[in-house]
């Protein structure tokens, strides 16, 4: 960074006085921002200032007092972070003395101050990407917006991959609009490729922070080791504890809410101390998840055990130990959860990790390496944005007033992901939000828009209202009810939707103990069939779970492969793979390997593919449906973040015509045509799109609801109109998305080498994956007892003893 950039004439004297007061001095990077003009992007790292830096422009024209109307503008991902950055914002506002009105602006603030904020903004408004999109949509935004001069963009990169951040980017593309000149300035904790980010926000020049010390972060040591199989961690609970008792305030990292829940209880079971200890995650009440924050803040805490719910760059005390329970799956995940420790430019951040099995001890040593190195996920690129959010955008603006189809065009194409779009996918998405497309075009409710003098506008001003009560891209996943026989049956549970859109009738699953066979889905209800006598066919569904990343599963199969290089692993791990080594063959980067092997009077089939979890479960699914065909009857599988294992009655004896890429491909056309996987996805596609509306005037269209109309319009659009936008939206979402067939391709692609070998037993590497089919509930006296020792036999079987 130039030494000129260390020159702190940059502010004015009233702020340096403020830093000066509290012993402090601007890092290079704030004075970097200060000084860059135009639009800017701060890569920093967590406790850097990243906030402050962002702000800073904004303190230093307050200094000489800024006038009536929104000057700053801040997106935050999260409501709470608003919350927090609005609390820390209002310190050094106070007192430098600056009298500057500071709001909030998201769907917790009450209507009569949303009210007065279009009459009358604050100079600072604080708020949301769906938030912004509302105030987008109203005829004051000219108005309101003319004065804006700076935007501040935190946690960018958490924003950048995702719908929302298609629809902040189209948001930004406006604001530039409205008042030309503003500047925006993005704040993002480390990230692989910065220039990616930057050319997401439309060109920005990219301002790098001195990343600090390296963190301190490595495995936690545990008495025991970990289990061969399963998720959780609860072997490590008093070693957790322990490390606990030691620090002053500790965040435990675990990756889905049910495995929080589990372990929250495990550590209390071992609370010998009775240590103040608390829960964190996305399905408990606000109020409960504020009485915590509040409780972080205050210092009245020593742990908290979080999902993803506190990954953002929110500050809650003095934390200086993170403990990551499970693989991370993502390396970025990994250092952001990291940073949450220590929030202190100048000292290292604390962290440790459990893995929860086997498998994850590899997992962890890989993506140590991979933060040592500096090595993120992601390839850098900036995806296209999704047509069916640039509908809802379209939707919103006539909201606002006319719009010149021309100029709008020119406007959506300044923003990143939608830099490549054709003026014809443009066409198309104004023909469908002011028609619904041919073969709606006959329906009233789906006449919009309608062009006068070359404006298109809203056809009836009143639509306004239930367009703006649908606004945003995130479509909550459903629950399923699991009933009984036909209606009136007894229910069993709830499952999700994305799981009971995978299945076939016919296919078997487990839920509340029991096996059932899957007959039908009518009206959001699961209609099944008690199966007593029949094992699951899908043995373990785990919602939720997180996949690993495509980066992560690569030099995970890399360091497998790599005997050198396993002096980094602990010496249980080594001799694990010493073991599968002798008995079968060791995966490697460029090969597939699988093996057949037979046990009990059963075939058995494992495909090593570390293709994630999500790619697994299709690839079982394809493959269990090509094996019927074949003859070979397969009666169930089990899918990991690393593997596949299929049973069947007949042995696979060649696993090239299995594999082969073109007959993968073409039966997951004819899988997602026969199940309900399509229909999922366009519901979604047509909620963001408005073609379909779940909040209206007065009411909330259920889940049941919505879910009947979309099948009648996906239904009548296959039939009538096979190209209709949304169709194509549709294929194009559930090949990447539900079914993640991509990475089963870049799989096949990468890996061209099948090694198929026959080992005499189950083999070390295989052992786990039964471990995994092996965890159903048997509901008879004595059944946890009969479990361990068919677990222990196994486990001789392939040569290896249990944790000690």
């Amino acid at each position: 960074m130039p030494d000129t950039l260390h020159n702190t004439a940059l502010l004015p004297d009233r702020l340096l006085g403020w830093f000066a007061a509290r012993g402090w001095a601007p890092h290079p990077h704030q004075l970097a921002m200060q000084a860059t003009q135009g639009d800017r992007l701060l890569i920093a790292p967590t406790g850097g200032g990243k906030t402050l830096a962002g702000f800073l422009s904004t303190l230093a024209e307050a200094c000489d007092g800024l006038g009536p109307g929104l000057h700053t503008l801040y997106v935050s991902p999260l409501k709470a972070l608003t919350h927090d950055i609005g609390r820390n914002l209002a310190q050094p506002v106070a007192e430098m003395g600056l009298g500057l009105r500071i709001e909030d602006r998201t769907g917790d603030t009450g209507a009569t101050t949303r009210a007065r904020q279009r009459v009358d903004p604050p100079q600072i408004l604080l708020t949301t990407p769906e938030s912004l999109a509302l105030m987008l949509s109203y005829p004051e935004a000219p108005r309101i917006f003319a004065t804006l001069r700076h935007v501040v963009i935190d946690e960018i990169h958490a924003l950048a991959e995702s719908k929302r951040g298609d629809q902040l980017s189209l948001g930004l593309a406006r604001l530039r609009a409205l008042a030309p000149g503003v500047q925006m300035a993005g704040l993002s904790a480390t990230v692989e490729k910065p220039a990616a980010l930057a050319e997401w926000m439309g060109g920005a020049q990219v301002i790098a922070a001195d990343p600090g010390p390296a963190p301190d972060i490595a495995m936690l040591p545990t008495t025991l080791a970990p289990p061969w199989s399963g998720a959780g961690g609860a072997y490590a609970a008093r070693d957790v504890m322990e490390a606990i008792e030691a620090a002053r305030l500790t965040l435990v990292f675990i990756n889905t809410r049910a495995q929080a829940e589990l372990f929250f209880q495990a550590l209390w079971a071992v609370n010998d101390a009775n240590l103040p200890i608390a829960l964190h995650h996305g399905s408990l009440a606000r109020e409960q998840r504020r009485k915590v924050e509040a409780a972080m803040a205050a210092g009245e805490l020593r742990a908290v055990v979080a999902t993803g719910s506190l990954d953002l760059g929110l500050d809650w005390g003095d934390v200086d130990l993170v403990i990551q329970i499970g693989a991370p799956k993502n390396v970025k995940r990994l250092v952001q959860r990291i940073g949450r420790a220590n929030h202190r430019y100048d000292a290292p951040s604390r962290a440790r990790i459990v893995p929860a099995n086997r498998f994850e001890v590899i997992e962890c040593v890989a993506a140590l390496q991979a933060v040592e190195a500096g090595e993120l996920d992601g390839d850098g690129r900036v995806g296209e944005g999704g047509l069916d959010v640039l509908c809802q955008h379209i939707l919103l603006l006539a909201c606002a007033g006319p719009i010149d189809p021309v100029a709008l065009y020119r406007e959506v194409k300044a923003a990143g992901p939608y830099q490549r779009l054709s003026r014809a996918a443009f066409d198309d998405c104004l023909d469908f939000v002011a028609t619904g497309g041919y073969a709606l075009r006959a329906y009233d409710r789906w006449q919009r828009l309608v062009e006068r003098d070359g404006l298109w506008r809203l056809r009836d001003p009143r639509a306004a209202k239930p367009i703006r009560m649908n606004i945003g891209t995130i479509v909550a996943p459903e629950l399923l009810i699991v009933r009984r026989g036909p209606r009136g049956g007894a229910p069993l549970g709830e499952i999700e939707e994305s799981f009971a859109a995978s299945l076939l009738p016919g296919d078997t699953f487990l839920i509340g103990g029991q096996t059932v066979r899957y007959d039908r889905m009518r009206e959001m209800v699961v209609e099944v069939t008690p199966q007593p006598t029949r094992e699951p066919k899908i043995a373990v569904f785990n919602g939720l779970k997180m996949a690993t990343s495509t980066e992560l599963s690569a030099l995970l199969l890399a360091l497998i492969g790599a005997p050198e290089a396993w002096a980094a692993l602990p010496e249980h791990t080594r001799d694990w793979l010493t073991l599968q080594a002798k008995i079968s063959s060791l995966p490697r980067p460029g090969t597939m390997t699988c093996e057949t092997f037979l046990r009990g009077g059963r075939w058995y089939f494992a495909l090593y593919s570390f293709a994630g979890r999500n790619a697994n479960q299709t690839l079982g699914l394809l493959l269990t449906h090509r094996m019927e065909s074949a003859g070979l009857a397969p009666l169930g599988f089990v899918a990991t973040d690393y593997a596949l294992l299929i049973w069947s009655l007949e042995s696979v004896r060649d696993s090239a015509p299995l594999l082969d890429a073109e007959g993968l491909r073409e039966g997951l056309s004819e899988w997602l045509a026969e199940n309900a996987v399509m229909k999922r996805s366009f519901r979604a596609v047509a909620t963001v799109a408005g073609l379909l509306q779940r909040n209206l005037p007065g009411a909330r269209k259920s889940g049941k609801q919505a879910t009947f109309s979309s099948d009648i319009l996906y239904d009548t659009l296959r039939k009538y109109d096979p190209d209709h936008l949304l169709l194509r939206i549709t294929r194009a979402e559930s090949m990447r998305g539900l079914a993640d067939f991509g990475r089963v391709e870049e799989m096949l692609r990468t890996r061209p080498e099948i090694v198929h070998l026959r080992p005499p037993h189950v083999t070390p590497f295989a052992a786990p994956l039964m471990l995994e089919a092996g965890r159903i509930p048997i509901r008879a006296s004595g059944s946890e007892r009969l479990l361990e020792e068919e677990a222990a036999a196994l486990m001789r079987e392939a040569g290896l003893s249990e944790p000690s």
